[in-house]
C-alpha cells in the first residue's frame, strides 16, 4: 500500500525546486525523513539545505522520525526571518494579523486604542522596519551574500506559511499570558515587498504595570523571529539574498 503526501516548499527551497508543492507517493508507514529523501531524489539541489530544514506535519512542527499518513501535508521549513481581534477570558484581547497592505508607525496608536483598558497603566510598542545594511544570510546563501557585499538593501520581500504562522503567533500569545500575565497583545506582520525604511512588523502589549508590558513585548518579537514560518529576502538592484536561521520548534525553557 502507498500513501500520497503533499509537500509544500517555501522561500529559498521554492526557488531552487521551481515549484511550490510536490506530490509524493510513499510506502505506508514512511517517516518524514523518508519523504525528504524522496523529495531530494526529485530535486537534488535541495539536498545541501537539510541541516537547516525543519518540518511541519499538517501545520505543526514535527520531528523527522514521525510517521506520515495518507493525505498528510508536509511543510519543509527553511531558515525563518528571524486575523482579527480574538477575545477569550475576561480582559483578554488579541490582535494577530498578516497584512499584505502597507502600514506605518501610526499602527502603534491604532493597536493601543484597540487593546488598552482603563486598568492598563502601561502600553509598550515595538516597530521593525527595513534597514539599508544587510543581515545574516541563510545557510547556503553565503556566496550570494558575498556578491552583494557593501551594497544597500532596497527592500525586503516576505512570504509565510500563513495558517501555521497564525497558529504559532497564537501560541506565543498564550505563553505571554501564562508567563507575564499580559492578556492584551497585538502581533502584526507584513507580507510582500517592504521598501527601505518601511514598517514590516509591529508588537503592542498593554498591562497594568510597565515591567510586564516590556517583558511581554520583548518575548513576543524574539519568539516570532525564532519560530514563526515567515521568510524574508533582501532585495538588491540585481538580485536577492534569503536571510535567517533554522526555525526553533518551540519556546525556550524558563530559567530555573
Amino acid at each position: 500500500m502507498a500513501s500520497r503526501i503533499r509537500v509544500r516548499l517555501f522561500a529559498i527551497q521554492r526557488e531552487l525546486a521551481g515549484q511550490r508543492q510536490v506530490e509524493l507517493e510513499l510506502p505506508d508507514g514512511s517517516s518524514i525523513e523518508a519523504a525528504w529523501l524522496a523529495l531530494v531524489a526529485l530535486h537534488p539541489v535541495l539536498a545541501a539545505g537539510r541541516p537547516a530544514v525543519r518540518f511541519a506535519r499538517n501545520g505543526v512542527y514535527a520531528d523527522s522520525t514521525e510517521t506520515l499518513d495518507d493525505g498528510d501535508e508536509l511543510a519543509c521549513i527553511p531558515p525563518v526571518s528571524g486575523g482579527a481581534d480574538r477575545r477569550g477570558a475576561v480582559g483578554t484581547v488579541r490582535i494577530i494579523e498578516l497584512r499584505p497592505e502597507p502600514f506605518g508607525p501610526e499602527v502603534l496608536a491604532e493597536l493601543a486604542e484597540r487593546l488598552a483598558t482603563d486598568a492598563d497603566g502601561a502600553i509598550c510598542g515595538f516597530i521593525g522596519r527595513t534597514r539599508a545594511s544587510a543581515g545574516t544570510p541563510a545557510p547556503g546563501q553565503e556566496a550570494e551574500a558575498a556578491r552583494h557585499a557593501g551594497r544597500q538593501v532596497e527592500a525586503l520581500d516576505y512570504e509565510a506559511h500563513e495558517t501555521m504562522a497564525r497558529r504559532i503567533l497564537e501560541s506565543i500569545a498564550d505563553e505571554i499570558e501564562e508567563r507575564f500575565g499580559v492578556a492584551r497583545i497585538a502581533l502584526i506582520h507584513r507580507l510582500g515587498v517592504v521598501p527601505l525604511g518601511a514598517v514590516s512588523v509591529a508588537v503592542v502589549t498593554a498591562a497594568p504595570h510597565r515591567d510586564a508590558a516590556f517583558e511581554a513585548a520583548r518575548y513576543a518579537i524574539d519568539e516570532l523571529k525564532a519560530r514563526a514560518p515567515i521568510w524574508k529576502a533582501e532585495q538588491f538592484a540585481d538580485g536577492h539574498v534569503w536571510l535567517g536561521n533554522p526555525a526553533r520548534p518551540g519556546p525556550l525553557k524558563e530559567e530555573s
